[in-house]
């Protein structure tokens, strides 16, 4: 295989060890002309293959990923290299030879079968750019989410790159799904990697599975133990687990980072990709490593940029590395067809989630005015760290430190304790440390330690706030709650399940108390809650039957979690200084699918201790959450209304600079107001353009979609006849197959179905019982009803055991229906065709050959592919699309005549070469015409490197032009290598005979 193979995480760090892949990298792979393509059979080793993929490597000619097809390798996946497999070689189909074979299955079901295989076997080609699957899927047909894959499979771009930049909550997990699955149907999803944060990677495994049926292995620790005991040490997991997720940490671990190198993808997913933009980072390297190796790169994030051009340039360099010359200067315009951002303030958006999306209710600051105790914490703050006069020093040396004294006592005494307490240890180690900071910590810490649970204002009125919404004992009300300190949240799950009147009982865990009261109260932070924790976690809080109330949280979860199935109510015991953070954390049950208006408070710390004079209104503040928490909360919920998001408000775009500005500008006396027109007009305000409504269509455009010919009326009726095919006797003798009249389809799936199960999580597979154990046999529980799997899906979250569904929904990517396909391949070898019988009528009456033609690429993945009959031979050849219609116009299904013997078999195989040749001819005589519609898809782009070779040699300068050529080299080969290569290849698919009323036998 070509490649660099890469030995180590520090490689990535060395310069030398990239320039020498990206050298690599660019040498063109041979420009052979494409024998093979996917959907075809060949022969090899005296053994009968299924061809799943091909590509073209440097040394070892054509690899081609193939399943067996003959009884003894039936059902094996091997890799074969042409070049190694010389001298018997691999032997391909001259489609002249086609042996003629009689079909008497009732109504020629055998020759159907094959035909509609052989039809969705084959990739589309590359100049399709409509969607195949847009309604194949259990979500509800929302336009918008379409959008994303139409952009990444349209003529605007050579390779599906793209980056999905929707605001939070619009359902990036969907719209990823969903162009997956068309690069599945198109032949170029083989091989995928997903990676994401570690807590949300069994919710994107469960949501890519239940809803479009593509699995991923989940690579996480337990994914690491299964790894170790399946496959042989040492050997590339990435090998035997063609379809993974994993997160950014556990990819770079020594366990993978050795195996990256030498491994290519058809598709890679980067979820939360904004972490990827630093250069000189690991996770930067990676994503550079990721970006060479793969053909497809979907990047998702609410926050594309950092307000930094060159980050921005840095993201957009992963998808397309001539997109930008010069980093710092560059027309954000100009980036369309790389990303999409759409906000609910978007029209076609606005109308999509209509019924889909409940309305956000309303922000509400809960005001709680604070205790004599607290107002002395207060007070001690306002004098001596953040004196009221500038002129006079604060107790701290350290310019920053007082506000993080005062931000944790917003949070709470705990808090405040906690970070005296480190700072107090921070001094200690201090070659000299400040007599003066430490005497002042300590009459603070004096202070906070008078504060106990009573003496708490915020705590109470959390606790009646939460009282007011009715959680407590006999309720099924559920509240998230935010707060920024670890130690706030500890203490809040130990105090306030008792005074909401849970009862006690079960666990005595003296680290973590809240647990004695049977999971009513869940805890979950960044610091010592486990990745498999944070999953059980946040998957708990989704059943609508376990006893979860409420679940305290840190911003651990402000990212990617869903926690809005069963809850709608969400309250900021603290408040970030962020907009961004606020967004985040709102958006946790604001989100696409919320049945109920989310509804927000934030507790608001109030005092009547004096502080400073508004520069602007001459107004005395108050030193207390008013100062900045509430008036953040208000603007993000207007952002949310105007701008349809948060983060271009300051023009910052990541929420600790906004929260460090922010406590600048309060040092240097500016309001919260100042600060963030101040922040927003300095920002680089082309970039806030980013942030808008990019790629949104007029209202009503209509997605391109793709046009494929079919046999079958629905893919429920393929593969019902699929199974009467496999099954010797009957499914439900052979199967033990049972139809409910629901619309669950269960039964017994055979040894080389099961395999194909493998990626999915063990845990999943015992749970629906799928694999058999010696009390019991396996059992497959699935359904083509939309109605049941979306009835089942919610069954699921209202259950107090698990979020996956009991019947598994089958879309046209779904396994069993790739197994039923690569039986009905193999039920005809790879030289024979099927002969059917048709009612011939006034416009049709002679022989039809059914052909397929195929021009591939450089890449070995087709560039055309024409379904064509053949009609009027032998003196009159004529040429037609191969359409539904003219199925339709034959008769070509369930109800036809069908013969078991042909009338005429030794006729029409004599006229089989000529039919072959005809079809070669019509395509032949087409080949500029393809070339043509090729080169408007690509010219565009050659055009536009060519422009950015010249913008980039000026602005890279002398030391920079040997890295310019190279980049535009590299593109030039991607270029040449998607144009077509060579002759096509054809493949007689069956014979239509027209039926008589003498000869054969009707059935």
């Amino acid at each position: 295989m070509n490649g660099v193979r890469l030995t180590g995480i520090a490689g990535w760090e060395d310069s030398r060890d990239l320039v020498a892949d990206e050298i690599e990298a660019v040498r063109e792979v041979p420009q052979a002309t494409a024998r093979y393509a996917p959907g075809a059979q060949v022969r090899i080793r005296d053994e009968q293959w299924l061809v799943k993929k091909v590509s073209n490597t440097r040394h070892d000619g054509w690899m081609l990923e193939v399943t067996g097809v003959s009884p003894f390798v039936r059902g094996t996946d091997a890799v074969f290299y042409e070049k190694l497999e010389k001298p018997s070689g691999i032997e391909v189909l001259d489609p002249r030879k086609t042996r003629l074979v009689a079909d008497d299955s009732p109504n020629h079901r055998r020759a159907r079968l094959y035909l509609e295989a052989a039809i969705r076997k084959t990739a589309l080609p590359q100049t399709e750019h409509g969607l195949a699957l847009a309604d194949s899927f259990l979500m509800d047909k929302q336009t918008h989410q379409l959008r994303p894959a139409e952009l990444a499979l349209s003529a605007q771009n050579p390779q599906p790159r793209i980056l999905i930049a929707d605001v939070v909550g619009l359902g990036k997990t969907l719209e990823i799904g969903l162009l997956l699955a068309e690069l599945i149907r198109r032949g170029r999803g083989e091989r995928i990697l997903v990676v994401t944060p570690a807590h949300v990677l069994e919710q994107f495994q469960r949501e890519l599975w239940t809803r479009f049926s593509i699995p991923l292995i989940r690579l996480d620790s337990t994914g690491i133990q299964r790894i170790q005991q399946d496959i042989p040490a040492g050997r590339n997991p990435f090998a035997y687990f063609k379809r993974s997720i994993i997160s950014v940490d556990t990819l770079k671990s020594d366990v993978y980072a050795h195996h990256l190198g030498s491994t290519n993808w058809d598709a890679v997913v980067i979820d939360e990709s904004h972490n990827l933009v630093n250069r000189g980072t690991r996770n930067n390297a990676l994503a550079k490593l990721l970006a060479r190796r793969t053909d497809a790169l979907l990047l998702a994030s609410a926050t594309p940029h950092n307000g930094n051009a060159e980050s921005f340039a840095e993201l957009i360099a992963l998808l397309d590395e001539a997109a930008i010359a010069n980093p710092s200067n560059y027309d954000v315009k100009n980036l369309e067809h790389l990303y999409i951002r759409r906000t609910k303030t978007s029209g076609e958006v606005r109308d999509s989630l209509k019924g889909a999306w409940a309305d956000r209710g309303p922000s509400l600051s809960v005001e709680a005015r604070a205790t004599s105790k607290e107002d002395a914490v207060l007070e001690e703050l306002a004098s001596r760290w953040l004196p009221r006069d500038r002129t006079v020093d604060s107790a701290s040396a350290h310019q920053l430190f007082p506000y993080t004294l005062f931000k944790s006592f917003l949070s709470s005494h705990r808090a405040l304790r906690e970070t005296i307490g480190s700072r107090l240890r921070t001094l200690t180690r201090a070659e000299t440390p400040s007599e003066t900071e430490r005497a002042a910590l300590a009459d603070l810490d004096h202070l906070a330690a008078q504060i106990g649970d009573a003496d708490s204002s915020k705590l109470a009125k959390l606790v009646a706030v939460l009282k007011e919404l009715e959680v407590g004992p006999g309720s099924t009300r559920r509240v998230v709650v935010f707060s920024e300190r670890i130690a706030t949240l500890k203490w809040l799950a130990e105090v306030v399940p008792a005074q909401l009147g849970f009862p006690r009982g079960g666990s005595d865990d003296k680290n973590k108390p809240w647990l004695g009261y049977g999971g009513v109260v869940q805890v979950m932070h960044g610091e010592a809650t486990g990745e498999d924790e944070q999953k059980k976690i946040v998957e708990k809080f989704g059943l609508r039957d376990d006893p979860a109330r409420i679940l305290f949280t840190g911003d651990v979860a402000s990212e990617g979690v869903n926690l809005h199935q069963q809850c709608n109510q969400l309250i900021h015991y603290d408040l970030p200084w962020s907009l961004i953070r606020i967004e985040q954390r709102n958006g946790r049950i604001d989100r696409y699918g919320q049945q109920q208006p989310p509804e927000f408070r934030a507790l608001v710390l109030t005092s009547d201790i004096e502080w400073r004079e508004d520069e602007e209104t001459s107004e005395i503040l108050p030193l207390d959450d008013r100062l900045v928490g509430a008036k953040l909360l208000r603007r993000e919920e207007e952002a949310h209304k105007i701008e349809g998001s948060a983060e271009a408000v300051t023009g910052l775009y990541r929420a600790q600079e906004e929260d460090n500005r922010l406590t600048r500008d309060l040092l240097a006396g500016r309001t919260v107001e100042t600060s963030i027109r101040q922040s927003r007009q300095g920002s680089a305000g082309f970039l806030a353009n980013l942030l808008g409504n990019v790629g949104a269509k007029p209202d009503n455009a209509e997605v391109p979609l793709a046009t494929v010919p079919s046999v079958f009326e629905s893919t429920a009726a393929y593969f019902d006849e699929a199974l009467r095919h496999i099954c010797p006797t009957r499914p439900e003798d052979d199967l033990a197959l049972r139809r409910d009249e629901d619309g669950t389809i269960a039964f017994e799936p055979p040894t080389d179905l099961r395999y194909r199960f493998k990626a999915l999580p063990k845990s999943y597979l015992d749970e629906q019982g799928i694999l058999p154990t010696s009390a019991r046999p396996g059992r497959l529980r699935i359904t083509f009803s939309k109605k049941l799997a979306e009835q089942r899906l919610r069954a699921a979250r209202d259950s107090s055991t698990t979020l996956w569904p009991n019947v598994s929904y089958v879309s046209d990517v779904h396994p069993v229906l790739d197994w039923v396909t690569d039986k009905a391949l193999a039920s005809v070898r790879h030289d024979e065709a099927f002969v059917m019988a048709y009612t011939p009528h006034e416009h049709l009456d002679g022989p039809v050959f059914l052909v397929q033609g195929i021009y591939s690429n450089a890449l070995g993945r087709p560039t055309v592919v024409e379904w064509m009959a053949v009609l009027g031979l032998p003196d009159r050849p004529e040429v037609v699309p191969m359409n539904a219609e003219f199925l339709e116009l034959c008769g070509v299904g369930p109800r036809m005549p069908g013969r078991a013997t042909p009338q005429d078999r030794d006729g029409l195989q004599r006229l089989v070469p000529q039919a072959v040749e005809e079809a070669e001819r019509y395509l032949v005589l087409r080949e500029n015409e393809y070339a043509e519609r090729i080169d408007r898809v690509l010219e565009p782009y050659s055009r536009r490197v060519r422009q950015w070779q010249q913008e980039a040699l000026f602005a890279a300068g002398r030391g920079g032009e040997h890295g310019v050529r190279l980049t535009a080299s590299r593109r030039e080969t991607l270029i040449s290598s998607l144009r077509t290569s060579g002759a096509p290849m054809l493949r007689l698919l069956a014979v239509l005979e027209p039926l008589s009323a003498v000869g054969g036998t009707t059935r």
